[in-house]
């Protein structure tokens, strides 16, 4: 397979969007008139970093998520 050209996304800020059609995930990245790319995401171990406050683990017997706040979601 003959990729296209390429460029670092290291230390690149985007959003992991969740797409319910497919069951995957996409990878957004905005530009500065706040249109939008979305990227498939091929990488198997991509490592990350969460800067969203509103960001939360909920662990538990039989659960380990991430979702919104509790706030956000309307639970104490």
């Amino acid at each position: 397979m003959v990729k296209p050209q390429s460029r670092t996304a290291n230390g690149e800020v985007g959003y992991l969007i969740y797409c319910h059609g497919t069951n995957e995930y996409m990878f957004r990245v905005y530009d500065a008139q706040h249109n939008f790319k979305d990227y498939d995401i091929r990488h198997s171990d991509l490592r990350i970093k969460i800067i969203d406050a509103d960001a939360h683990f909920y662990e538990g017997p039989g659960v380990c998520e991430l979702d919104h706040s509790p706030a956000t979601l309307g639970i104490k």
